[in-house]
């Protein structure tokens, strides 16, 4: 409602009324989020959607998903990308990445004889070329980084994240904790941390750890509105409108 997405009717006492096409878009956009799309893409993907309707044609008429991280419009037979509005095919990505990983593989193996030394750049550098064929190989390969240098914090933010992302928050914690503990001033990983935190129901550290972030990048508007809806939750509605209001002029 306060990005002028909804604007519902008022009953007799001034109650909102929200029509079934309102619950339509409330459900997409809170499948978005479930499928760990941040607020503030949603927010954007939503506004370019709005921008590019005919007068008149809710949001609710379109099909919106997300797959992994991208955002996916399906309008009739026409699929594009809402934050760009390039076109897609419609391929099943997950199959198409199943059938690569063992090209990646195979095209490692040409490069590299078993007896090449590995550093702990080399594994992490294999890790984000496999993740997107192959969640598993990337993790092992992280943990091959960590394994010769247990200091190697874009490793442990990954490995974090991917375990994570399986439903671990408990195991990404600590990630998260030893990427800070090797780089204190590293504004994703202390996100990261927040977000593990708070799944683990731990709403206190989880607001340090977001304050933790805007420390060191204060742009970080996905931080300011978890703090706003966490401030919100505690009653402290000064503070939460101060953190939205930072969100909102980072989005504009």
């Amino acid at each position: 409602m306060r990005a002028g997405f909804l604007v519902p009717g008022r009953g007799p006492r001034g109650a909102l009324r929200f029509s079934f096409q309102d619950l339509v878009l409330l459900r997409a956009a809170k499948a978005l989020m479930d499928g760990a799309i941040s607020p503030r893409r949603v927010r954007r993907a939503l506004g370019h959607l709005r921008d590019r309707l005919p007068t008149g044609r809710p949001l609710s008429a379109l099909s919106i998903s997300a797959h992994g991280r991208l955002i996916v419009v399906r309008d009739g037979t026409r699929v594009f990308e809402p934050e760009s509005g390039q076109v897609l095919f419609d391929f099943d990505t997950a199959t198409l990445a199943g059938r690569a990983a063992p090209i990646v593989r195979a095209c490692r193996a040409e490069t590299e004889t078993e007896d090449a030394p590995q550093t702990a750049e080399a594994w992490f550098a294999w890790g984000c070329e496999i993740e997107i064929a192959d969640g598993a190989a990337a993790k092992r390969a992280y943990e091959q980084a960590i394994t010769l240098d247990p200091l190697h914090a874009d490793a442990l933010v990954n490995l974090g994240r991917l375990r994570h992302e399986s439903g671990d928050a408990g195991s990404a914690r600590v990630l998260y904790e030893r990427a800070l503990e090797t780089r204190p001033d590293d504004p994703v990983a202390a996100f990261n941390l927040g977000v593990a935190l708070e799944d683990l129901g731990e709403a206190r550290p989880a607001m340090a750890a977001y304050r933790r972030a805007l420390k060191h990048d204060p742009r970080c508007a996905d931080a300011h509105y978890n703090l706003a809806r966490l401030y919100e939750r505690r009653g402290e509605h000064t503070r939460a409108l101060r953190h939205l209001g930072a969100y909102q002029r980072l989005m504009r």
